[in-house]
């Protein structure tokens, strides 16, 4: 897999030996807020630290680029092994474009 090019507001995941690629594109957001709800709402829960576990796999789950096999419980696995404080930065990557609009 390619590395994560900024410019897009895309950023890593890291999943076992890999480098996940997750791009906050209108697609991927679409997606997310349908499952998830409101974006503002989610991005407010954040910043008061009152983001669900789930929310964030969620996040994550629909912003990769490519899943590659993956299940969604791979990346509920992968939060749980290495630590929600591994995932910030993808989550944070994520609601900085949905907030600001700009990678």
């Amino acid at each position: 897999m390619s590395e994560a090019n900024i410019a897009r507001g895309e950023t890593g995941f890291a999943l076992g030996d890999r480098t996940l690629i997750v791009r906050p594109s209108f697609a991927a957001l679409v997606a997310a807020e349908g499952e998830l709800g409101p974006l503002l709402a989610l991005a407010d829960r954040a910043a008061e630290g009152r983001l669900l576990l789930a929310e964030m796999a969620g996040l994550i789950w629909h912003c990769l680029v490519e899943r590659d096999g993956l299940t969604r419980d791979d990346i509920g696995g992968a939060l749980v092994a290495q630590g929600v404080g591994a995932a910030l930065p993808a989550v944070r990557a994520v609601l900085r474009q949905v907030l600001s609009g700009s990678a």
